[in-house]
């Protein structure tokens, strides 16, 4: 590391929890005391015949749950789910139309799990079950609670979708209902779970939250926890009530930089961090605390289970369970460039992917070098069929592509703000480290030009010229851009040590933000909307409850944190080390 990011000690916090406090729950940790658990359950349940469904999401280690799960409970029968599925070839027709060939791009299924097996088969199963006569009959798998709905004792074997993508990279997993993970291509594994799996898997999982006896806690491979299923949904209550942040995931990239290194308390050995998933509840984890254990579960679980409550009613009633905001870091301090890119249009993602709002996003500097720049909007008298001849000519190995002679950059300066609207085509440069707020379908990137170099697994990064060129929204160009996408701040309302400015996003966009300089404590409200947070100046705040409806919380420079829509009103004052300062939050919230 080259640079000084901070003026002292880090405190970000990467392992946020939700304490669960005088709690009576038990956390069973290792295959031994969590099978001695189940076992005393089992023993418990006054039927002679006792039927135990474990239920799993894509992304586990199925021999690693098999394996200790017939050594520890010993079942007279066990049943796999996968013998009554549909056969391998049949379930790649089935998902086929959704998959597709692309390497990178499929369209959101519509499937469900019941349909991955044979409905004549699921009703003889149960037929077959009612005459068993063996005393503990263990049913495993994906869709093991279709074969039973009404097991003696249910299991949720769960997983945060950042794990999943992990073990994809190492090819430690297959897809739903196929034997794939030995493709050369881990990203083959990684669009299947993004278009198909997670979608089936999650339709199911939400009509089971009230039936979970326990949850099974698989992310660390080989280091499982057990907890009832009714202290994972006090949890979740608890997350709706008070403000909270999720598990930031942090990862390399080609283009990566050092900051996130020093300022995030990362491995200082690692070659760099590119991206950090800092609130995009469908990737990142929600750490729950009992005691002295943490229990991981996908933060999209909070979204599934209290939508209304965390969204609030005007968001529930545009996107559903869907978490709409998103807030990651893009961090290129002494790295190098991200890809030129531009993101589908609304009608173009609804048509082609069956999402039904797009990535319109922002790039907020939350630091720069003196040579920081952003690429965003065309020059003025761009002719597109020769722009797009070059694009392709370079991608075929011709002539580097010369991005300057046709695309707009902007010189950038610290809490900088630049917008975004899908359709433009646009580039973080070197030196610079971004707050990226944006709406949530946040694989649909488009890349042109990727500067000709290669992935962290040494293969080409995967180009979208002809999706690109369908979406460029050519009169975007430097006057237009100018005026409507840079620096469009404006102070909206101030008082005694305090100071609110407007700073986008565009009309096109459905996300509004505000920014708070502030010395004294300042009033807040969701309004009925929830709320994404980032400290993007001091070192440590404070969200405190004006009625005391939650206990205070403790905010450190560059963390972000949700506000649900329930809480209503709260402060957020300097607090400890930011005490004395001129601290400074960026909020995001959809405009209604």
């Amino acid at each position: 590391m080259t640079n000084s990011y901070l003026k002292g000690q880090s405190e970000f916090n990467n392992l946020p929890v939700v304490e669960v406090k005088n709690c009576q729950y038990q956390v069973s940790n290792g295959w031994d005391d969590i099978c001695l658990r189940l076992n005393n359950a089992i023993k418990a349940i006054p039927a002679r015949k006792k039927i135990v469904v474990v239920e799993t999401y894509q992304g586990v280690i199925h021999e690693e749950l098999i394996t200790n799960l017939q050594n520890g409970l010993k079942p007279d029968r066990f049943i796999q789910s996968s013998d009554y599925m549909l056969p391998e070839e049949e379930i790649k027709r089935l998902t086929f139309p959704d998959v597709t060939n692309d390497r990178i791009f499929g369209f959101l299924t519509r499937l469900t799990m019941n349909q991955y097996f044979y409905p004549v088969r699921l009703k003889e199963f149960k037929t077959e079950l009612a005459s068993l006569s063996d005393d503990v009959i263990l049913i495993y798998g994906y869709g093991a609670s279709l074969l039973c709905p009404y097991p003696d004792l249910l299991v949720y074997a769960d997983m945060a979708r950042w794990e999943i993508q992990l073990r994809m990279r190492k090819h430690l997993v297959d897809n739903v209902g196929v034997k794939n993970r030995d493709t050369s291509d881990w990203m083959l594994l990684y669009k299947q779970g993004f278009f198909v799996d997670w979608r089936v898997c999650d339709r199911l999982k939400k009509t089971l939250f009230d039936k979970i006896d326990f949850l099974l806690d698989t992310n660390k491979i080989d280091e499982p926890k057990l907890v009832e299923g009714k202290a994972i949904l006090e949890g979740m209550e608890l997350a709706i009530n008070k403000p909270f942040s999720v598990v930031p995931f942090f990862d390399p990239g080609p283009w990566g930089g050092q900051w996130m290194k020093e300022v995030c308390n990362l491995d200082p050995s690692a070659p760099n961090y590119a991206w950090c998933f800092n609130c995009v509840p469908e990737e990142n984890s929600l750490l729950l605390k009992f005691g002295d254990d943490v229990i991981e579960i996908p933060s999209i679980n909070v979204v599934f289970r209290h939508p209304r409550e965390l969204l609030g009613e005007p968001v529930h009633g545009r996107f559903g369970d869907e978490f709409p905001i998103r807030f990651d870091f893009l961090d290129t301090m002494e790295g190098g460039h991200l890809s030129l890119q531009v993101h589908p249009l609304t009608e173009y993602i609804q048509e082609n992917f069956g999402m039904h709002y797009t990535q319109d996003e922002s790039y907020y500097m939350m630091e720069t070098g003196d040579d920081a720049i952003v690429y965003l909007g065309l020059k003025e008298g761009v002719d597109p069929e020769a722009m797009m001849a070059e694009l392709e000519a370079a991608q075929s190995g011709g002539e580097t592509f010369n991005a300057e002679k046709h695309v707009q950059t902007w010189p950038m300066k610290k809490h900088d703000h630049v917008l975004i609207p899908a359709g433009t085509i646009h580039c973080s440069g070197k030196s610079s480290m971004v707050l990226e707020i944006s709406a949530t379908p946040y694989i649909f990137t488009f890349k042109l030009w990727d500067w000709g170099r290669l992935g962290m697994d040494g293969k080409p990064r995967p180009i979208n010229i002809e999706h690109g060129k369908k979406n460029i929204q050519w009169d975007r160009t430097t006057e237009w851009t100018r005026k409507n996408l840079v620096n469009n701040i404006q102070i909206v309302d101030e008082g005694d040590g305090w100071i609110e400015e407007s700073t986008g996003l565009h009309e096109r966009e459905f996300i509004e933000t505000r920014r708070h300089w502030f010395t004294r404590k300042v009033e807040h409200n969701t309004n009925g909307g929830v709320h994404v947070i980032c400290l993007v100046e001091g070192d440590e705040v404070i969200v405190e409850s004006p009625e005391s409806v939650f206990e205070p919380f403790v905010v450190h420079y560059a963390e972000v944190f949700i506000v649900p829509a329930k809480v209503g009103a709260y402060t957020i004052r300097p607090f400890g080390a930011g005490e004395g300062q001129r601290c400074g939050t960026l909020k995001g919230y959809v405009r209604f």
